[in-house]
């Protein structure tokens, strides 16, 4: 999502751990609308202006700010990094702070049977080029990693652990944003474009959703529902023609970014 002139991530650990996890920033208004549909989901953030945090603690999540959940949350700043980026967390001790008879997520996608063909709707492609702001994103499709790998502002993408980014699924939403003080709030109720890469494939088609907790409906050129690949999917919500996608072969800086 953008913030200003930059993104935040943010993260949704379903079935692994991650300790430590962060760095942990600020809420967003536009964070409830966005993560709502996961079932009252454990929303871990460093804190926010006073209009935030209401909107944050009036909705479905549960609030695990670095104030509320400071020692039960494993909430500790990392001495080897500069404030504010240095705020870390542990998703298994998050994860304790549940509250009695929570129930797990609906299902977020679609997701297609390892036997079961990709439609003709989809068509091959080497990634895609998107503009986030004063954000430069790269997904490059590895067809011997078998994944989508990731670059921002020129470079590889990688974790804590040197390891490149990478997604399975790529949702690319074109999405309008509106703007709260400085601050822009993705606007992510109601339809728009939606480019969906997976399995080396792309899928044009429309994203859909009429209430923040019912997940986006994907559906491609045809109408039919776009199922995705297993694994980790990454969502982008990018502001409408800032994405261009190329072809399997292209060399992605022989243009320039949308």
């Amino acid at each position: 999502e953008n913030v200003e002139m930059l993104t935040r991530f943010a993260a949704v650990f379903h079935t692994n751990d991650s300790d430590p996890v962060g760095p942990i920033r600020s809420g967003r208004k536009q964070d409830v609308d966005l993560l709502e549909s996961f079932n009252a989901p454990l929303f871990a953030w460093s804190g926010g202006n006073a209009e935030v945090t209401k909107l944050i603690r009036a909705s479905t999540m549960v609030d695990l700010s670095h104030s509320s959940a400071n020692n039960e949350g494993g909430y500790r700043r990392e001495s080897s990094r500069s404030a504010p980026h240095n705020l870390l967390a542990d998703t298994s001790k998050l994860w304790t702070l549940a509250p009695e008879g929570a129930q797990p997520p609906q299902a977020q996608f679609i997701y297609r049977a390892a036997d079961e063909a990709i439609p003709a709707t989809a068509r091959e492609t080497g990634g895609a080029k998107l503009t986030m702001d004063g954000v430069k994103v790269l997904w490059e499709w590895n067809a011997d990693f078998s994944r989508f790998v990731r670059s921002q502002d020129d470079k590889p993408h990688v974790d804590i652990d040197d390891v490149r980014v990478n997604a399975a699924n790529v949702v690319v939403l074109y999405v309008q944003y509106s703007k709260s003080g400085y601050s822009p709030v993705a606007k992510t109720k109601g339809s728009g474009e939606a480019w969906v890469f997976t399995a080396g494939k792309l899928f044009q088609g429309t994203w859909e959703r009429d209430d923040a907790a019912k997940p986006f409906t994907l559906k491609d050129t045809a109408g039919n529902p776009i199922k995705l690949t297993p694994g980790n999917t990454w969502v982008e919500l990018t502001r409408v023609g800032k994405g261009i996608s190329f072809l399997p072969g292209t060399d992605p800086t022989s243009f320039t970014y949308p």
